[in-house]
Parts: C-alpha cells; structure tokens; sequence
C-alpha cells in the first residue's frame, strides 16, 4: 500500500476520534448553538478605540489638528456601527439563554455602544493622570510619549476603562473578551468590573491580578507580582454578586509580590504594603506593613566541606590584611592583626590598629 494512503487512513482515524468527542455537551464545544460575538471584529473595534485615546501612537495612520474631525468621525461612526452589532449578538445570547422574552436587544446594544463612545472624553481625562502618575513615580521614565508606547501598565488600564463602561451597561461577554485580550498581551489581569480612581499606576505589571469587586481609590500605585483577590474561592457560584476582594483608598504603595485578599479588607489612605506580605485583613490609614526578613544562609564557596555554613550569627570579621587573616579562616587560631569578631554578623564599626603600621584602620 502506498505511502500517502497510509497517511490518509491515518488521519481519517484521528479526525474520526476527535469527532466522537463532540458528541457529549461538556460546556467547551458551540455547535449548532447560539450566536456569540465576534472576536475578530471586537478586537478591531478595541484598536480603533486605543486609537481615539492615543492618536498617533497606536499605528502610522497620519493625524493632526488639521484632519483630526474627519478621522476621529470616520472611526467612532464605525465603532458604533460595528460594535452594537456584536453588543446585539451578545445581549441575544444572554436572553435565549436566561428564557428572556421582553428585551429589545438592538435598542439596548445601541444605548450601551453609545454609552461607551460618549464616555471617550472622560476616559481620556482620566487617562492624562495615568499616563502623569506613571511618569512621576517612575524615575526610569524619559517621557511621556515612552510610557504611551510602552509601558504595558498603561495599555492594560486604558483597555480596562474601556471594558469597564461596558461592564456598567451589564453587556454580556465583551467586557471579559476585552480583559482576556488585554490580559494576553500585558501580562495584567483586571477584571472589568473593579473600580479604579485616578493617577493610578502599575510598574512592570507582569503578574497583576485585580479581582471583579475591588475598589482602588485616587494616586495608586501598585508593583508586578501584586494580587487583590478573594477569599472563599471554594464557594464558587455561591458569593456571586458579594464583595470578594478589597478595597484601597487614596494614596497607597503596594510592593511587589504582595497579596491582599477579602471583600471586608480595607487598606487605609496613604498606607504602603511591603512587598511579598499577605493580608486578609484591614489596615489602619498611613500604616507601614513590613514581613520580617527571612533569615540567609551563606555558604563559603572555597571551603572544601560545603557542609559548613555562615549564617546571620556566624561572626564576620574586620581585619586590616583580610586575605592573610588566620582568624577568618578558623575561628579557633588568633589574628595576628588583632582583628575582632562581630557576633551579629555585620561589619564591626570598632577602629582596629595594625601592629606592622600603627595605622587606624576601620
């Protein structure tokens, strides 16, 4: 049998395989099912919107005073049209879904197309104070056409203010679509229902995770790493609707890696969280929160048995001729420098006199 009818009979097996696996209704497979939207359309709705935040930096379409009405015009009409139609398609899935008989889902699509379209000058307001905070907190910064450009922080909140007038309206699945693509392409996850003030600012980002119910107030500032999630994960459908995750007020620093957790945590003005701490509970205002430093162990690499170990408490010594110090060496022999341990393990401040230069030498 020819090689190429082997290959054939192979993978009229394996097709016929993955189809018995269609067979089942698991929740991952849409066939013959309802009308959902359109990623690829929702996504070049999003571009266009980034546009209209940030002309001139999202793509080398050429703007300028002269002919920004005409392109912003061009763009929003287009948005509108395109977009209520995916809107549409969602609010009818949402309705056959939950047996609704009384929605007028074109009107509502449009009102909620029109909701987002008209909140475009806010947004940017909003997002002029982002784009300051970012620069003001970030010392690596040069400009702020650099942050516009490139800091992923940026790009994840303007998409989530974005997703966030649709949330409000209670548009179906597009809120999330555009969270999940912004997710995917910073590396930050904010679901669209968290509410964020002003001059907020993430740095890095990578790792991010900002949970459905938090509320973040004015002149944030958070660092990669850092989770405000939810307790009670276990209970799944059971806390749809509660306040699960927290709430920051004004003026708080959170560090890297940090996790707080709880819809009844609150973390007070001007507090900042150190990095890697775990809270599930609240924190008065203008507080420091701080883990205690794990303890290190250091290990001398030219000692031939590794076994042996320095630690904090493990004396560390200050001598005048350090590479020729007996005493450092092995703890038993005496420095003929009279050099002297520090039981704490940190460089000994005391002033050390050298019998060959009578030389102080700290």
């Amino acid at each position: 049998m020819a090689k190429g009818v082997l290959t054939k009979k192979k993978l009229l097996g394996i097709v016929e395989k993955v189809a018995s696996t269609y067979e089942d209704d698991k929740g991952i497979n849409h066939l013959e099912g309802l009308a959902i939207p359109d990623q690829n359309v929702i996504f070049e709705c999003l571009d266009s919107l980034m546009f209209i935040l940030f002309p001139g930096f999202t793509d080398s379409r050429p703007v300028s005073h002269i002919n920004i009405n005409h392109v912003i015009g061009d763009l929003v009409y287009d948005i509108f049209s395109h977009l209520s139609l995916e809107i549409e398609t969602a609010f009818h899935y949402q309705c056959k879904l939950t047996n609704c008989g009384s929605c007028d889902c074109r009107m509502v699509a449009e009102n909620a197309a029109m909701h987002l379209i008209s909140k475009i000058p806010e947004i940017r307001e909003i997002l002029k104070t982002d784009v300051s905070a970012a620069f003001e907190h970030d010392p690596a910064a040069s400009s702020f056409d650099e942050i516009i450009l490139s800091y992923p922080g940026i790009k994840a909140i303007a998409m989530h203010r974005l997703a966030h007038e649709l949330y409000l309206t209670k548009v179906p699945l597009i809120p999330r679509m555009i969270n999940e693509f912004a997710h995917a392409n910073t590396g930050i996850d904010i679901h669209p229902g968290a509410q964020i003030g002003k001059n907020f600012f993430i740095d890095h980002g990578t790792g991010v995770v900002i949970g459905e119910t938090t509320i973040i107030g004015k002149n944030v500032c958070i660092y990669h790493g850092v989770t405000l999630g939810a307790l009670g994960a276990s209970k799944g459908q059971e806390l749809h609707g509660v306040k699960r995750h927290p709430t920051i007020e004004d003026d708080v620093v959170i560090y890297p890696g940090a996790t707080i957790v709880g819809g009844q945590t609150t973390i007070g003005k001007g507090c900042t969280i150190g990095g890697n701490a775990m809270l599930s509970e609240s924190v008065p205002p203008s507080t420091l929160v701080t883990i205690t430093p794990p303890e290190l162990v250091f290990i001398d690499k030219r000692m031939k048995n590794r076994k042996k170990q320095i630690t904090k408490d493990t004396p560390a010594w200050t001598c005048p001729a350090r590479e020729f110090c007996t005493a450092e060496k092995d703890a038993k022999k005496k420095c003929s420098y009279n050099c002297q341990p520090n039981k704490i393990g940190k460089v000994n401040s005391k002033k050390i006199k050298s019998k060959k230069t009578k030389n102080k030498v700290k």
